[in-house]
């Protein structure tokens, strides 16, 4: 056998395909050697994903804290609440207001929210249609920091839950985002590699918990902070239409 070549193939054997049957080989595996694993499971943020939530927060934040007399800007919220997952009412506990004045605010603030949601937390533009086509292909979940009762108020009534698998609010973890501990829970859910599951978010937060985690991240940015900066995402979509696009793109 010369250079692995049988002596049966007389015509490979003294050089005459040899070139050819390689690059015949070459050009026929290397799609399969290069190629990614399948996408199997995407993991989806929940407040400015799925339902438009967040400038209800902001609101019902911003009314407790004004009760104080503590200002919170637009710019503040994100900071604290979208980028670091900080609470606004901490602003009252740099101001120097003791625990028990924070926790009234606190319960003030979850009690406006929840009344919020109830008189409407719309869905996002084009949600339904990107469950709906995604829905069967993959396995797809919920990986929110909302508390449940705010979760169960949100999606009452708007028929998104039976697209998901599973869903795991804030109580199932001990640190929200963006430590990665929310999403290494969804991973270790779905049974699956790192490289085969994808994660959609609006925030630096998100995202950051995300790449933590070892998981891809798409994100859709906040249209309370339009102007954040995502290093580190696979792709940057201004809308879900966008994000629906690629991924049937894609071989799932």
């Amino acid at each position: 056998m010369k250079n692995g070549i049988p002596p049966f193939f007389p015509a490979f054997r003294y050089g005459i395909l040899e070139d050819s049957f390689y690059h015949l080989c070459l050009s026929t595996l290397c799609p399969f050697l290069d190629k990614r694993p399948m996408l199997k499971a995407i993991f989806w943020d929940n407040d400015g994903i799925l339902v438009d939530t967040e400038h209800l927060y902001y609101q019902a934040s911003r009314e407790a804290l004004e009760q104080v007399g503590i200002p919170l800007s637009l710019d503040d919220f994100a900071h604290l609440t979208l980028d670091q997952g900080l609470s606004p009412l901490m602003l009252a506990e740099r101001n120097g207001h003791p625990r028990e004045k924070i926790e009234e605010l606190r319960l003030l603030k979850n009690r406006r929210y929840s009344e919020l949601l109830q008189n409407g937390a719309e869905p996002i533009a084009g949600v339904t249609e990107t469950l709906a086509s995604l829905h069967g292909r993959v396995s797809m979940g919920i990986v929110t920091s909302s508390r449940k009762d705010h979760f169960d108020l949100i999606h009452q009534n708007n028929g998104l839950l039976s697209y998901f698998d599973f869903i795991l609010t804030r109580e199932d973890y001990v640190c929200s985002k963006p430590s990665p501990e929310p999403y290494l829970k969804a991973l270790a859910l779905s049974g699956l590699l790192p490289e085969e599951c994808l994660v959609i978010e609006d925030t630096r937060r998100g995202l950051q918990a995300a790449l933590e985690a070892g998981l891809r991240c798409i994100v859709i940015p906040s249209r309370l902070a339009p102007g954040d900066k995502f290093t580190g995402a696979y792709r940057v979509f201004p809308d879900l239409s966008q994000v629906r696009d690629f991924l049937l793109q894609e071989d799932l």
